[in-house]
């Protein structure tokens, strides 16, 4: 389709860069790191270095790059695994964001540079086990004790617990839901990696225990009232995911197309098959329609109109649709595709988690479905 003549030289340039990064520093090990179970924190500072750690925020050290470079990023990044876009997204979209848009002046300037530079890691701290799409029905509480605030409770998959130096905690209030800026060696915060898992193995998901944790009075964010700040943090990390899903989506159709190529059953190409050339023209034309809807709704946010049912269309759709290209890209592999020998059903095993967080198929399909009926459905 072109795209390409829809991108400005500048994020064609980015793109490049990023692509560059995953090509040589993550294709070749991420397989590895997958089996290992094991997210490798030493590429964190060639993140911090090409700009990709708060990259869409302004100030405070953050590289200030527009929501379609953030975009084009994102796609990169997943095409080497989700992993990588999952630790961009926490850092950037949802612990940074949230200090950023509802944090104190004090706050920003003690948490940002940091964690753009990669010298601090951030968490996000609101799902918990009993309350996964109903953050609403969150029992971690924070109770005041003279101008200190005490936390108590659990958090649930929560990205990059046990290595982050500072945790955004979502808790009730008797003034309802509030933000906190928790660093992570206070006393009563233990994070613990959650282990088994069958996707997202190169990353890292935790339980964070919260008992009597105290805090300042100072380490609320003061601009964020009820669940709006946690979901304006989500909707960040959503967008990326509209993005990110098409890089998964794309590299594992190259991947089965290459295969195909050389791959010679009854003394023919694969690809030469009509049954094969139809999975992957399936394939090509959901990454085309993919990524053109990631970039218009860029484009959208870019122009500050973007809305959040136009975001649930992008996560519901692309995440839908880069499940089923990873699965059929695996079906050309045969049965080499259930091997790390190649990247398909990594992708398709990672994507498993993508479709679930930042709001299930279900929840976005309510969104989609109150905007057009008026009527909300959740209940």
């Amino acid at each position: 389709m072109d795209i390409d003549s829809l991108l400005t030289s500048d994020e064609i340039a980015l793109r490049a860069s990023v692509r560059a990064f995953v090509d040589t520093q993550i294709k070749p090990n991420i397989a590895q790191w997958y089996e290992d179970a094991v997210f490798p924190l030493e590429i964190v500072p060639q993140m911090a270095k090409l700009g990709l750690l708060g990259m869409h925020l302004k100030g405070y050290g953050c590289p200030g790059r527009s929501s379609v470079e953030y975009g084009l990023a994102a796609l990169e990044l997943e095409a080497g695994d989700s992993g990588l876009r999952t630790f961009v997204s926490v850092q950037g979209s949802l612990a940074m964001s949230a200090i950023h848009r509802h944090g104190s002046e004090e706050q920003k300037n003690e948490w940002l540079p940091k964690m753009a530079a990669g010298l601090a890691i951030g968490c996000f701290g609101l799902t918990e086990p009993a309350a996964g799409s109903d953050p609403g029905s969150m029992s971690t509480f924070a109770r005041r004790d003279g101008t200190d605030w005490v936390i108590s409770g659990t958090k649930r998959w929560i990205g990059l617990a046990t290595v982050a130096q500072v945790a955004v905690i979502w808790a009730m209030t008797e003034e309802g839901v509030r933000g906190f800026v928790v660093p992570t060696d206070t006393p009563g915060f233990t994070a613990t990696a959650i282990s088994h898992k069958l996707s997202m193995r190169a990353s890292i998901q935790c339980e964070i225990e919260l008992d009597n944790v105290r805090l300042p009075a100072d380490a609320m964010l003061p601009k964020a009232a009820g669940l709006r700040g946690p979901f304006e943090c989500l909707n960040e990390a959503r967008y990326g995911i509209i993005w990110g899903a098409m890089g998964a989506a794309r590299d594992s159709y190259l991947t089965a197309l290459a295969y195909s190529q050389e791959r010679m059953p009854f003394d023919k190409p694969l690809a030469g098959y009509q049954l094969t050339q139809q999975k992957l023209v399936d394939m090509a034309l959901e990454i085309n329609k993919g990524t053109l809807l990631a970039l218009q709704l860029g484009r959208l946010k870019d122009a500050g109109r973007l809305k959040p049912h136009q975001i649930s269309i992008g996560k519901l759709n692309n995440c839908r649709e880069a499940i089923a290209i990873c699965r059929e890209a695996r079906t050309i592999l045969g049965g080499n595709g259930i091997t790390l020998d190649y990247s398909p059903l990594r992708h398709a095993n990672n994507l498993e988690s993508v479709r679930t967080y930042e709001g299930t198929d279900e929840v976005h399909t309510l969104i989609i479905g109150n905007h057009i009926t008026g009527l909300p459905a959740f209940r």
